[in-house]
């Protein structure tokens, strides 16, 4: 999969895009009557690709579908800020009920070492920080799909990739620091 690096643009573009079920919640209480941050998105199945994408499309995402080995999905998402990778696996033969979704990008950065990435690994519970193939940091994170799952479920996850992408630019910027603050 293509793996496009990501600036501290896309951070603020995807937190722009998907505030937080939190504040959600806030300011629905806060004003009933507000209009919420993103159209209603109708998600029937969020094992299919197809929802995800909706869900990104509402919060004003561009997806590409790309060609795809048997068993999986791949998609290329574009933002104001940059771009992403979403990969879905575990899929039936059409493509849908897919049992399993990864976010993932590369970092046109300096790379932290060995040590560093194993000491960033340690500290966080669903980010994993790994040297790509051609030397550059790689962030990915990824979760279980279940029917069961709505469109607020699917924007939780990118919230949580949202975070997963801050950290990281925090960590690429000083790992000696990040790894310091962390220990």
């Amino acid at each position: 999969m293509r793996k496009l690096a990501p600036s501290l643009a896309l951070i603020l573009a995807l937190t722009a895009l998907a505030p937080s079920a939190e504040a959600a919640r806030h300011r629905s209480r806060a004003r009933p009557d507000a209009a919420p941050a993103t159209p209603k998105v109708a998600v029937t199945d969020a094992r299919d690709p197809a929802a995800m994408i909706a869900v990104l499309a509402a919060m004003g995402a561009k997806s590409t579908l790309a060609k795809s080995p048997a068993g999986k999905v791949l998609v290329t998402v574009e933002t104001p800020g940059g771009g992403f990778g979403l990969q879905f696996v575990d899929c039936d033969p059409a493509g849908k009920a897919c049992h399993g979704l990864a976010f993932s990008t590369a970092f046109d950065r300096k790379s932290p070492t060995f040590a560093q990435l194993n000491s960033f690994n340690r500290d966080q519970v669903v980010c994993r920080g790994v040297l790509g193939a051609d030397g550059r940091p790689n962030i990915a994170y990824s979760t279980l799909l279940s029917s069961r799952m709505n469109a607020d479920d699917l924007k939780d996850h990118i919230g949580v990739w949202q975070g997963c992408l801050a950290t990281f630019v925090e960590f690429t910027d000083d790992p000696a620091a990040f790894v310091a603050k962390a220990n």
